[in-house]
């Protein structure tokens, strides 16, 4: 991975997230901690799997990290439906939609960190 690659990469997840606390700022207050919750689990999650993958593009293992990663996202999001927005009484509707909205936004960041070009080799 290129050092602009990892640049648009971290300015992406800060722009995300910068996004998303100021969002958090003008929901309705019951709302809130469903939205910080998920912005927390959601940079959690994507900032590394997000990371990993960027660092496989090009190589043999990237259909591998890719299918962990959205694998992990999707246990993520199930573990917190069933799991998390009840032991601790978050909003499920905010929590969820907020999850999953922003798991697809750094998935984004993903693309757009690896957008101006690939680094290492073709696999073919």
């Amino acid at each position: 991975m290129t050092a602009r690659a990892r640049a648009r990469y971290v300015a992406g997840l800060a722009a995300v997230a910068a996004a998303a606390l100021a969002l958090s700022f003008v929901v309705p207050p019951g709302d809130r901690r469903g939205l910080r919750a998920a912005l927390g689990l959601a940079l959690l999650v994507q900032g590394p799997l997000g990371w990993w993958l960027v660092r496989a593009i090009g190589t043999a293992r990237f259909l591998r990290v890719w299918a962990a990663g959205i694998a992990a996202r999707v246990a993520v999001v199930g573990l917190t439906a069933l799991v998390l927005v009840r032991a601790v009484g978050l909003p499920p509707e905010a929590t969820l939609f907020s999850l999953v909205g922003l798991l697809v936004a750094l998935l984004g960041v993903e693309a757009v960190a690896v957008l101006p070009g690939r680094s290492g080799p073709e696999v073919r």
